[in-house]
């Protein structure tokens, strides 16, 4: 899986007067623009999936240090679409969650919530992966659909109608050398920051948080026994998530630690010994001795939704469409759920031999995407909320909830569920269903 991430010749790709086609092109090669040009090529869509950056750049250790968690149903969507083989050695399954109340220097409060995932039967609740092994995967898959163009390194600087020169019924996605290729469709997968949302004229409501993230990989002297911790102290929730043993067979934890940005910028500038430090007075000693190995990375938090998903040919996905706190590790979910919408909205439409580019699938899969988003937004920038503050009453009453839930059986079973991804209106690929 180390080598062969070569993106594929993209002479074909047409200059400014003779654009090359493609039923849909996809603006960004991250984790969630690929893995929807995975699924439209896997159903024998013809894509172009663009991105600034070439996939050596994407894959080197030093790009990215950060893990995610891959919730069952997304597990689905991934075996569904051929990427988990490539995948699956470096996957640890997550087979309980801690959530626990405290302060740095302090022992647990006694009250938490225990998830078992024994208690369901349903396997793990998920795996967590490194973003880089995430990402070899999905290139390795992609270079397997004849269907699927990767166009790397190369940005798409924009977006114009193209009914008039290039026939009825498409957009021009115009790379930053020049070249053009026309679609019926143009997603935006580019990010945060999306210039194509930006250019189309969606607005977002936006919200800062007055904290930082900080991602790191620990190892530790005892096994974590695929148990993933979510610690929430004052400054916000600090997170040790299991990982597979490193080649050397140290026992790892991903570390996604929230904390105030006056005291983030401090954490960050310690050595590594200090910062370890730092990491044990507020997880404990339940791992043994912790130490940090690799880089570390720091960033701000905010949450953004995007007013609408769509205008004319364009329609958005992932961080384009929406960006939420990282408390319950859901973020690349969402994007993930957005893909098993869009690609099964697109391809029930071409099987009726409808424009990809109409009204009628955008509009379905917005009404489907929205109510989810939103509800996840709430909810995790209300338990930020609830959580990231030091007030006695409210600590009180957050662990007497936590001591409620953990044994109250139907309520916990169905949260429980819902930390799977296998709540709600499941698209099909979410099911572990083909398209």
């Amino acid at each position: 899986m180390e080598g062969g991430l070569q993106s594929r010749d993209d002479g074909e790709v047409g200059g400014a007067d003779a654009p090359a086609r493609a039923e849909v092109a996809v603006a960004g090669g991250g984790l969630v623009g690929l893995t929807l040009g995975i699924a439209l090529a896997e159903a024998g869509v013809e894509v172009a999936v663009i991105d600034a950056q070439a996939p050596e750049a994407l894959t080197d250790a030093a790009y990215d240090g950060r893990s995610s968690a891959i919730a069952a149903g997304s597990a689905n969507l991934l075996r569904s679409l051929g990427v988990w083989a490539h995948l699956e050695p470096d996957a640890q399954p997550i087979l309980d969650i801690r959530v626990s109340d405290g302060q740095v220097g302090r022992r647990a409060a006694p009250l938490f919530l225990h998830y078992d995932s024994d208690d369901l039967g349903r396997g793990p609740f998920g795996w967590i992966v490194e973003n880089r092994r995430l990402r070899q995967a999905l290139f390795a898959r992609s270079k397997e659909l004849e269907p699927l163009r990767l166009i790397a390194p190369a940005g798409v600087a924009a977006a114009e109608r193209a009914d008039a020169r290039y026939g009825a019924g498409s957009i021009l996605a115009r790379l930053a050398d020049g070249r053009g290729i026309s679609a019926q469709l143009l997603v935006a997968a580019d990010g945060r920051n999306s210039p194509l949302r930006k250019a189309a004229g969606i607005r977002t409501v936006t919200w800062d948080y007055p904290q930082m993230g900080l991602v790191a990989t620990l190892t530790h002297e005892r096994p974590h026994d695929g148990v993933a911790h979510e610690h929430f102290l004052p400054s916000g929730p600090f997170a040790v998530l299991p990982m597979t043993d490193s080649p050397e067979g140290q026992h790892r934890s991903s570390l996604v630690w929230t904390e105030r940005k006056d005291l983030a910028s401090a954490m960050v500038d310690l050595d590594d010994a200090a910062f370890a430090a730092e990491c044990q007075r507020r997880f404990g000693d339940s791992l043994g001795r912790i130490s940090l190995t690799g880089p570390r990375w720091a960033y701000p938090l905010s949450l953004h939704h995007a007013q609408r998903y769509r205008a004319g040919r364009l329609v958005l996905v992932g961080d384009a469409a929406h960006g939420i706190h990282p408390i319950a590790g859901q973020g690349l979910n969402l994007g993930l759920r957005d893909v098993a919408a869009l690609a099964e909205c697109l391809i029930d439409a071409r099987r009726l031999g409808l424009d990809l580019g109409a009204a009628e699938p955008l509009i379905r899969y917005e009404r489907w995407r929205r109510p989810d988003t939103l509800m996840l937004i709430a909810v995790t920038d209300g338990l930020n909320r609830l959580f990231s503050n030091d007030l006695p009453p409210l600590r009180l009453l957050r662990d007497l909830g936590m001591a409620a839930v953990d044994r109250a059986g139907p309520l916990k079973r169905l949260l429980m569920q819902h930390a799977m991804g296998l709540v709600g209106d499941l698209p099909r690929l979410l099911k572990g269903e083909r398209l």
